[in-house]
């Protein structure tokens, strides 16, 4: 029980000893420039970065009397989640087409061909087609990681070994259910890895639409303050924003522990 209990604690200290470090050394930095320069801005202190986030979280804004981190962060989870839901789509399709060569002949070049272009190269085009509004910023994101879930539900699909699904017909199995319940039982975990593996470049493509057209947002706020240099604002929202897409990442993996036991086991 002692060494379970020691061992966690080694555990914790040693993944927490980086952040420490790197916490340390910023606070070096900044106090260095500031005694160089008082009215830096680059390297804000620990306290200014303190100060910043709680006039963005505590205190309402002068104008919209609106707390702005909350007004940010559920304008951009609305978008992040919305897209996330999309991609139920995109699973289902990488299902059906390492199941049905049919499928595969049809969607395979298409998908992969998408897969290629860079999504940040259709901005203007999804701002002219579909507007400045939330769809374009949506649909960025999609068509930045929808064709790679295809293609890698796909091809973990076709890594199967195909006796179960010879076997699974010879029991008289339909289609529908050698797919629900014998091939998406046995990929998902795998292809939720991949989901949230893809969160680092969904939040990359929501900046992206934020910054250019929004009225609220995280990426909005973090490049209407970029005029003033604001690093003391800047800085709290990039950690608020890497904590959100961590507590996601942390979410999602303790799911798949929990639901698929035996795939934690392998």
């Amino acid at each position: 029980m002692k060494d379970s209990k020691y061992k966690k604690i080694t555990n914790f200290l040693l993944a927490s000893s980086l952040f420490v470090l790197a916490i340390i050394a910023y606070a070096i930095t900044a106090h260095v420039r500031h005694k160089e320069n008082p009215k830096d801005k680059l390297v804000p202190t620990i306290s200014q970065i303190i100060d910043g986030f709680q006039r963005v979280a505590f205190e309402p804004d002068r104008r919209t009397d609106e707390y702005r981190l909350v007004l940010d962060t559920v304008a951009s989870l609305k978008r992040f989640l919305i897209s996330l839901a999309f991609l139920v789509l995109a699973v289902l399709l990488g299902l059906y087409m390492g199941l049905f060569p049919l499928v595969n002949q049809v969607f395979h070049f298409f998908v992969l061909f998408f897969d290629k272009i860079p999504a940040l190269a259709l901005l203007p085009i999804l701002f002219i087609v579909f507007g400045l509004g939330e769809v374009s910023k949506i649909a960025l994101i999609l068509l930045g990681v929808f064709p790679t879930i295809v293609l890698d539900t796909c091809l973990r699909v076709e890594g199967l070994p195909r006796q179960q699904l010879i076997k699974a017909r010879t029991l008289g199995s339909s289609n529908t259910q050698i797919a629900y319940r014998v091939v998406l039982p046995q990929i998902l975990p795998a292809v939720l890895d991949t989901i949230r593996l893809n969160f680092k470049a969904m939040i990359l493509f929501l900046i992206a639409g934020e910054s250019l057209a929004a009225t609220a947002g995280l990426g909005y706020r973090i490049f209407v303050v970029r005029r003033y240099i604001a690093m003391d604002i800047i800085i709290p929202y990039v950690l608020w924003m890497s904590l959100l897409a961590f507590l996601a990442d942390y979410l999602v993996q303790l799911w798949v522990r929990k639901r698929y036991t035996w795939n934690t086991a392998k």
